[in-house]
């Protein structure tokens, strides 16, 4: 028991001065509990051969204490080294070749040790030399009348040399084997060696925040995070920490600062009027299908482009005069666009001579199907022009004649010119000149303008002309 407090107070020594050190690396502190061996060779010279030939002899010369019978404390001081200092105790029955009868053996010892592991590459194991100094007791007990010592108290001062390897389980659990050489200064007490095995916890690191990082390395140390962000949280889960996410409680994209844009049309949700709806970013992020400018929400005629002033839909034109209601001071009567849509009240103006050779610059770019009197879809623009100068002359009469060239028939071509100015002049009371004004011929290929035997001459020859009835 004595011993044992002797122990426990070099424990309470070795903790308390582990206090008053500043700390300055992860995990800087290690403190192993274990069981020892005490080896006390023959009274011979420790330098003779003889010693190290008794080295693993552990029947006949260890004296093992295989409860709790040492402990000690290390600090880490950079650079592989450490300083180690502990306290062991043990009953010696083998005294070299000398059996004797509970013997008391207690010893303070100090180590510095340099760390062989980051040398060789290791990681789960770390092989330590040590060398260093301490105090060693051997008391005589009370059944020891065999052992002649010369005193009841035989305490002599040690030069150590260790070798010791670790093996971690994890980063702060380990499990060490050691042999530590103890070279005595005094006579009376013989050099031996002390072997230990047991368990290392290191530890002293802070992590406040409890992320396994610590806070010396940690660049929210108050805030559980990452290693990848240096110890900072990406709260969402999406690739950017919590400090550079305009979003970082929605997993969002890079591009937009970690917010999302759920649709995909390149505003972001918290932007975006229609978030679920892919749209344009000029709306907000709503779509426009008619791309009139006017978002499908707002518009009531969502296919059909219009204008805003009239929520996205086409202004009428109710009596089809060409002048939208909007703009027409006689929505209910035709009219004229020169005269904002209302009829012209003047006196009758027939057509000049320039109108007249306007009308047939049109006519003569009136196109056909091959062989018939349908038109080509881009005729109808022409007719749309020719109908619109044949409205400014109400009062005028026309007369429309077709022509051909002479490819084909006489009979044939003299019916084709006919359907033709038939078509042309439908076309126009079909669209508001009245019938009464108009009249249609064919001539078929007898009044060419030019000449048949060439494709253009013939290309000319195939002409619609409108001409004024006085």
């Amino acid at each position: 028991m004595k011993n044992l407090s002797r122990l426990l107070f070099t424990l309470v020594l070795l903790v308390s001065f582990s206090n008053v050190n500043a700390q300055d690396q992860d995990n800087p502190w290690a403190i192993s509990l274990g069981a020892n061996a005490v080896d006390f060779f023959s009274g011979e010279d420790s330098f003779n051969a003889s010693v190290f030939d008794e080295y693993f002899n552990a029947t006949d010369h260890w004296n093992i204490l295989p409860a709790l019978s040492t402990v000690s404390v290390a600090k880490h001081l950079g650079d592989n080294f450490s300083l180690q200092v502990g306290g062991s105790i043990n009953r010696i029955e083998k005294y070299g070749d000398l059996a004797v009868n509970d013997l008391n053996y207690y010893a303070i010892d100090g180590n510095v040790r340099y760390s062989l592991s980051n040398l060789i590459g290791l990681q789960k194991l770390e092989p330590m030399i040590g060398i260093g100094g301490g105090y060693t007791w051997v008391e005589e007990g009370p059944l020891n009348d065999n052992f002649v010592s010369g005193t009841n108290n035989n305490g002599a001062g040690t030069l150590n040399g260790s070798l010791g390897l670790t093996y971690w389980v994890s980063e702060n659990i380990g499990f060490f084997v050691e042999s530590k050489y103890k070279h005595a200064f005094e006579d009376y007490l013989d050099t031996h060696f002390q072997h230990s095995a047991g368990v290392t916890v290191q530890f002293g690191g802070t992590d406040t925040d409890g992320d396994g990082i610590f806070d010396k390395n940690d660049a929210c140390p108050e805030v559980a995070g990452l290693e990848a962000f240096n110890g900072c949280p990406d709260t969402d889960g999406d690739g950017i920490e919590d400090s550079k996410d305009s979003c970082p409680n929605e997993a969002g994209l890079a591009e937009f600062n970690g917010c999302p844009d759920t649709d995909g049309d390149g505003v972001v949700d918290g932007s975006d009027d229609c978030p679920t709806v892919k749209g344009l970013k000029s709306l907000n992020g709503c779509p426009d299908s008619d791309g009139d400018g006017v978002t499908d929400a707002k518009d009531k005629c969502p296919k059909e482009a219009g204008p805003a002033a009239n929520n996205g839909c086409p202004w009428p034109d109710t009596d089809g005069d060409g002048v939208t209601d909007n703009v027409d001071k006689c929505p209910k009567v035709v009219g004229t666009v020169a005269n904002n849509g209302c009829p012209e009240v003047v006196a009758v103006v027939q057509p000049t001579q320039e109108v007249m050779d306007k009308l047939n610059s049109y006519a003569r770019t009136i196109l056909f199907d091959s062989g018939k009197s349908s038109f080509k879809s881009q005729t109808m623009e022409v007719l749309r022009n020719i109908t619109a100068i044949l409205k400014e002359y109400p009062a005028s009469n026309f007369s429309i004649e077709g022509h051909t060239d002479s490819v084909g028939s006489k009979s044939s071509n003299q019916l084709l010119s006919e359907r033709r100015a038939n078509a042309v002049r439908d076309y126009l009371v079909a669209n508001g000149i009245s019938r009464q004004r108009l009249t249609s011929y064919g001539f078929g290929e007898d009044y060419p303008v030019d000449s048949n035997a060439t494709r253009n001459g013939r290309a000319n020859n195939r002409r619609t002309e409108i001409k004024l009835k006085k």
